[in-house]
């Protein structure tokens, strides 16, 4: 078993984060990253609801000093509900601010093709286009730092496999059997099963998938990007309810299917209190929405420019000059 040569080349040169758990997936991307020389510092999280959580954190610090790596350690307060939102919250701040302090420039992560399928299952569900249903990116950019998922391409079976011809440790969370957790119930009653049985069938599925939502991402151009402000150049209005999508997807939110008709019916629209939709003439904008009150010279400057009113309380407070835009 062997990470594409690709992801290597782009790995080749960067300065390192892995998110670790110490569990079979990514202790198996620390060995495959280790197999090609590629070196990568821990970045941990103890949630405190296991006694092994502690041998997990004692392993990744076991881990640093065979190889000479550094070892980031976060311990998690109590959540009282809606565990898995707060605790992917809290480990992606942890993740971000070690990025900014220590200048990383890539954040791995090691999500494999279970857990593809487990999304894809999850979204279905729910309601969901292609852009939804495909699922994880191999590599998505970030403000400041590349998000890369190398294993995306093999499944858990194949993943304990390696690490079991090879020897080497890996732990099991046994809260994964939990079904009270939406991932886990998917995890243990529909993905698991079908990638026993038809795994090389969802790859190429999954590849198609892909092929169907880069069709989709012709219909509009990103032509600003300042934080998290992003401007597009439609070239299909039709489609603006799917480029909203898209964007806010990669920004890190998930629009609901009401949501998304919202967009449809309304165009400017303020998405679960926290996004700002707008749009002008062929141009979407999309930032986060700031109840700011605006100077009379700035409102009247940015009306005349065409900046949708929902968007302009961010770019005030972000000091965002679009004159290039306008």
């Amino acid at each position: 078993m062997n990470l594409s040569s690709n992801i290597c080349s782009l790995l080749e040169g960067k300065k390192i984060l892995l998110a670790f758990s110490g569990g079979i997936d990514s202790s198996a991307l620390f060995f495959l990253l280790s197999q090609r020389g590629i070196k990568c510092d821990l970045a941990i999280v103890d949630y405190c609801l296991r006694v092994q959580s502690k041998d997990e954190v004692a392993y990744a610090k076991e881990l640093a000093s065979l190889y000479g790596i550094k070892c980031f350690i976060a311990t998690a307060p109590k959540f009282e509900s809606n565990f898995e939102q707060n605790a992917r919250n809290f480990r992606y701040e942890f993740f971000e601010n070690i990025i900014d302090k220590e200048r990383y420039d890539v954040l791995l992560t090691a999500h494999q093709l279970n857990d593809n399928l487990e999304w894809l299952l999850m979204r279905l569900c729910k309601g969901a286009g292609v852009s939804e249903l495909v699922g994880l990116n191999e590599v998505t950019k970030k403000k400041n730092y590349l998000l890369v998922r190398p294993l995306l391409g093999f499944s858990k079976d194949e993943l304990l496999e390696y690490l079991k011809v090879n020897n080497h440790k890996y732990f099991i969370d046994e809260t994964n059997s939990n079904q009270e957790y939406e991932r886990n119930y998917f995890r243990a009653n529909f993905s698991d099963v079908l990638i026993k049985k038809h795994k090389s069938g969802i790859k190429k599925s999954f590849e198609y998938l892909k092929i169907d939502a880069l069709l989709l991402e012709d219909k509009y151009e990103i032509i600003f990007k300042q934080q998290e402000l992003v401007i597009a150049k439609m070239k299909d209005m039709s489609y603006l309810a799917k480029a909203a999508d898209l964007i806010l997807k990669e920004l890190g939110y998930l629009m609901s299917s009401k949501q998304r008709e919202e967009t449809r019916e309304n165009k400017n629209v303020v998405i679960g209190g926290l996004w700002a939709i707008g749009v002008s003439r062929d141009m979407l904008f999309v930032a986060p929405y700031r109840k700011t009150v605006l100077p009379k010279e700035f409102k009247e400057k940015y009306r005349v420019s065409y900046i949708p009113p929902l968007v302009r309380g961010y770019i005030y407070d972000e000091n965002i000059n679009l004159e290039v835009i306008c």
